[in-house]
């Protein structure tokens, strides 16, 4: 005899776990779209970083002025920083603190020579090792170099052409100081020579050249990294073919210091340039003012190429412009005919506009920037933990995106340079002796060994300079840059003597700071 047919229907325990099977599924295809939305949002390629760095472009002088068509697409529809400065005012102490974000007296490069450590072995090991390409590298960002690194890297005591520093995919760097024509390139580590065909070798042209090729050539599901360092406006500021007539009857500025005694206030160095001025230097130096604007055409069209270029390639609106200048420069101020290493406002300040997304067009903006702040910004563009870099500078992104982050601003910061001169005296200036260096024909040096200070500047509560010098005077000089904003009077002997010694307080805790403590400035 046949059992009892077996029920179709579930049991009531069946049941309930088909329902909440059901409801499990529901729950799922409705979290469907929010799960596709975090992908995408996770997905999401973070923004591409471009710097463009000149070389000896002072802002206190006009030396924007020629750039009208990088003013118009970059700080036009981004930010002018109005206060944007250099800790040293020299090339390669300059370009290190940019690279490591930190203070000169932290990555030890003094001075433009491989014994002041200018790509020096030394620096190689250390601070260049923890550059912000290497974090950028790491992060997978596609890194590409191209134009003037470090006054030495190439040569042979830095470890030759061969040598490409760590962080950087591509690598198209100039051996020695900057050059138009006739140079040496370390192409991703092999030499590669240049001659004098404006079409094949303008140095300012092919580095935007080589920056287009990367961009078609890149991936494009990584974020990018460009640093494009043409060699203008430093000497022998040669200008393309096209603009050797232009500004053919601009002169440096005769307004402020200009053809000013340096007096017994300023430091010695100071004091010895012959004034007025002779004809012969004057015109010498309105020559080299007038080259100087005329180089920067050629940077003016490389921004525009570079500008059209990320549009094609549909990245312009994803990608963060910097352009900026490693110091600044006099010609003629306090009867110096050209350079730059001093601690006065022409030599320190810098241009600095930015443009990118959550950037507001059209913004001018005056909190301080300093150089070694753009490494910081970088990181804090590609994500990096800021927490993990040991860095003196601090991102400014806040500044220009205040929605991205939280940021404070700095009220006061530290300038140092190391002088250099020569163990012989000067053929040019036999009658100073050993010491100085950088000397003209008729006698005016623009360097020497004690031309040693440390400044803090501040410009909250007091626009001012406090400065002090390593040499046998201990001189110091201090500049109300209010009342006085060319920097003619030192009023050492009029100032509350309470506030200078809050200065010289603030002078050696910068002076000895390390990271976050070069931040930190609750004193």
């Amino acid at each position: 005899m046949a059992g009892p047919r077996a029920s179709a229907r579930p049991s009531g325990g069946a049941w309930r776990c088909a329902a909440q099977l059901l409801v499990l599924l529901l729950v799922l295809l409705l979290a469907l779209p929010t799960c596709a939305q975090w992908s995408r949002a996770r997905a999401k390629k973070p923004s591409n970083i471009v710097l463009i760095l000149t070389d000896d472009q002072d802002v206190v002088l006009g030396g924007t002025t020629p750039i009208k068509k990088a003013k118009a697409l970059i700080g036009d529809v981004g930010v002018y920083f109005s206060n944007a400065f250099a800790v040293t005012p020299l090339c390669c102490p300059s370009r290190s603190s940019i690279l490591t974000g930190k203070y000169p007296h932290n990555h030890e490069v003094r001075n433009n020579s491989l014994s002041g450590n200018c790509s020096s072995p030394a620096w190689q090991r250390g601070p260049e090792a923890s550059a912000f390409p290497v974090y950028l590298n790491k992060q997978l960002y596609q890194t590409f170099y191209a134009g003037k690194y470090l006054n030495q890297y190439g040569t042979k005591g830095s470890g030759g052409v061969s040598r490409v520093p760590p962080g950087w995919d591509q690598w198209h760097a100039l051996v020695g100081n900057s050059q138009y024509y006739n140079y040496t390139l370390s192409v991703n580590g092999k030499e590669e020579k240049h001659g004098d065909s404006y079409d094949k070798d303008y140095l300012t042209d092919l580095i935007v050249n080589r920056s287009i090729q990367f961009l078609d050539e890149r991936s494009p599901q990584r974020p990018f990294f460009i640093m494009l360092a043409p060699p203008a406006p430093h000497s022998p500021y040669v200008a393309a073919p096209q603009y050797q007539n232009s500004f053919s009857n601009v002169k440096a500025p005769r307004d402020g210091s200009f053809n000013k005694p340096g007096g017994k206030d300023k430091h010695w160095l100071l004091r010895q340039p012959v004034n007025p001025m002779a004809n012969s230097s004057i015109e010498f130096l309105d020559n080299a003012f007038r080259k100087r604007w005329q180089a920067l055409l050629s940077v003016d069209d490389l921004v525009e190429r570079l500008v059209k270029k990320l549009e094609d390639v549909k990245e312009l609106n994803n990608t963060y412009i910097f352009f900026t200048s490693d110091h600044g420069y006099h010609t003629g101020q306090f009867s110096l005919p050209i350079d730059k290493r001093q601690l006065y406002e022409f030599d320190i300040r810098v241009p600095l506009m930015v443009r990118g997304p959550g950037i507001k067009p059209n913004q001018t903006l005056q909190a301080p920037v300093l150089n070694i702040d753009l490494g910081p910004t970088f990181l804090d563009i590609a994500g990096v933990n800021m927490s993990q870099v040991n860095m003196d500078g601090q991102s400014f992104l806040p500044q220009m995106a205040p929605s991205l982050r939280n940021g404070t601003s700095r009220p006061y910061f530290l300038v140092e340079y190391t002088g250099e001169g020569c163990t012989n005296s000067n053929p040019d200036c036999p009658k100073m002796g050993p010491g100085v260096s950088q000397c003209f024909p008729n006698c005016v040096c623009e360097d020497a060994f004690n031309n040693t200070y440390a400044c803090v500047r501040t410009l909250t509560g007091y626009n001012l300079q406090y400065c002090e010098f390593a040499d046998t005077e201990s001189f110091v000089e201090v500049y109300n840059l209010t009342a006085d904003p060319h920097q003619l009077e030192n009023i050492v002997k009029k100032v509350d003597p309470v506030l200078l010694q809050t200065m010289n307080q603030r002078l050696i805790r910068l002076q000895s700071c390390v990271g976050r403590s070069c931040r930190d400035t609750k004193y």
